[in-house]
């Protein structure tokens, strides 16, 4: 390696963090909230109307306000809402987030809940809540804050005889099963108490409003947080065929398997068939759809639980691509979007965006290629240190090693400063980092196969640290080049 190629990846190292950081802070929790409602007096206003619900709620016609926040952007969500809206009176909530607040607010009841697996706040948010909501009447008005996390962070078993630890293995059944989130998240929905709108239909009678802040693609939003107050379309031979499909059946515990077997497991709530619920904790209601739902068109229907219901999507992974976008042209790059591998296998995304990469290179030597989404990883039993954004890296990692004097590096980390079980946002890599790992003394073929790959990006010093960010927009990966002699591939 040549001491211009050294300089050149130490600069697109820096461009690289500086985009992802700068793209991160233009998302603004606050500004994306002011965007899309304003507090007057005793009066909300929906900023941007739809025509799916009210354009403005009049809070002195509410008896009571309960506000439900979770997920890992709860703290802030919650914050700047309190902030916003000066009504107190009648005000009580919950908070289940992934740290306690210094500050607290005595109208609400805090958890600590788990992440990437449930803990024991998981469970008393989730009850506590329902406990809540089951309060609510006609003149109760519901905010849900809900952002990503929520589906380990808030949890409760349907079946009220699984106990924590058996949710916790079923949980990490689904991380180390490879499938993507949507098909996780379908199971989780059929397990939970609180998922696929069970959360909303605690409180049938009262106006809702839920925000937003997805950390999945747009049009699955029923996946965010497992959708406690979205209904839910897929239906119970699904979860049985996903169950199938990733042979998890044998991984999961006795109680766990025993329930997704049953032969009067209820449907969720959605639009498609009802059985009544073998479970005293549910009422039977004839479930259908929400009336005003923002997030999908698809959606339609009369059904109590979610006839006054509003959706409101703060901000979502298309803010984090086009701050990006925005931040590499200001650099002078051109910036290139491709989103199509979102949900593949890490290695295959690793290839490909590789391809991709190279072939517009071939058109712009100085090039940045943005995507977002997340990618998958099958677990073994005994997974080390690392997560979905530093294993990709490293698979770039033992690709680029075959061009040790190319200029190009490959950023790839998550929007909510945490990969896997690290507390590691990502990684960086570029054509020396395999050279300088094994410098080291490790084995980058070994740390991927091991999932392991943390210790070696953090010996190298090329690990993304950020702490946590209070966002959680999905995972974002920038391939970054800067060279007019661009080497020939073979």
């Amino acid at each position: 390696m040549t001491h211009t190629t050294e300089t050149t990846l130490e600069t697109l190292h820096a461009t690289a963090t500086e985009i992802f950081t700068g793209a991160l802070q233009a998302c603004d929790i606050a500004s994306a909230f002011d965007r899309r409602l304003r507090f007057e007096g005793e009066m909300l206003h929906r900023l941007i109307p739809d025509g799916s619900g009210p354009e403005s709620f009049d809070l002195s016609s509410y008896k009571r306000i309960f506000v439900i926040a979770l997920g890992k952007a709860a703290l802030p969500m919650l914050d700047i809402l309190l902030d916003r809206m000066k009504r107190r009176k009648g005000l009580r909530g919950i908070c289940c987030a992934g740290q306690l607040p210094r500050k607290r607010n005595w109208r609400f009841r805090y958890f600590e809940g788990g992440h990437p697996l449930p803990n024991e706040d998981s469970f008393g948010a989730a009850r506590a809540a329902l406990a809540m909501l089951r309060k609510a009447k006609a003149d109760t008005l519901v905010f849900f804050l809900i952002s990503g996390g929520g589906s380990a962070m808030f949890d409760l078993p349907l079946d009220p005889q699984i106990t924590l630890e058996e949710t916790i293995a079923f949980h990490e059944a689904l991380v180390g099963s490879g499938a993507p989130i949507n098909e996780i998240n379908t199971l989780r929905k059929h397990f939970s108490a609180v998922k696929a709108g069970r959360l909303a239909m605690a409180a049938p009678e009262a106006a809702k409003i839920s925000l937003l802040l997805p950390d999945v693609p747009l049009r699955t939003l029923d996946a965010l947080s497992s959708g406690p107050t979205s209904p839910d379309h897929s239906t119970v031979a699904d979860a049985r065929e996903l169950i199938a499909k990733y042979n998890l059946a044998p991984k999961f515990p006795p109680s766990v398997r025993a329930f997704f077997e049953r032969d009067d497991m209820p449907e969720s709530p959605g639009t498609k068939g009802w059985r009544p619920p073998f479970l005293p904790r549910l009422q039977k209601t004839e479930i259908t759809a929400p009336r005003r739902m923002t997030a999908s068109a698809s959606m339609s229907g009369e059904d109590e639980a979610f006839r006054d219901s509003v959706f409101e999507i703060l901000l979502s992974s298309h803010d984090l691509v086009e701050n990006a976008r925005a931040l590499a042209q200001k650099a002078g790059y051109f910036a290139a979007v491709d989103n199509s591998c979102d949900d593949w296998d890490y290695a295959d995304a690793a290839r490909y965006l590789l391809d991709r990469f190279h072939g517009l290179r071939s058109k712009h030597a100085r090039l940045c290629l943005i995507s977002v989404g997340e990618v998958t990883v099958t677990l073994n039993r005994n997974p080390g240190a690392g997560g979905r954004n530093q294993q990709f890296a490293l698979a770039c990692a033992l690709e680029l090693q075959k061009y040790p004097d190319d200029h190009l590096v490959v950023l790839s980390a998550g929007s909510d400063g945490i990969d896997g079980n690290t507390q590691c946002a990502g990684a960086i890599a570029d054509p020396t980092t395999v050279a300088r790992a094994r410098a080291f003394g490790f084995n980058p073929e070994e740390s991927l196969a091991s999932f392991n790959a943390c210790p070696l990006f953090t010996a190298i010093g090329d690990a993304v640290v950020t702490g946590p960010t209070g966002h959680n927009l999905r995972d974002l990966r920038l391939l970054i080049a800067e060279s007019n002699d661009i080497p020939v591939r073979k």
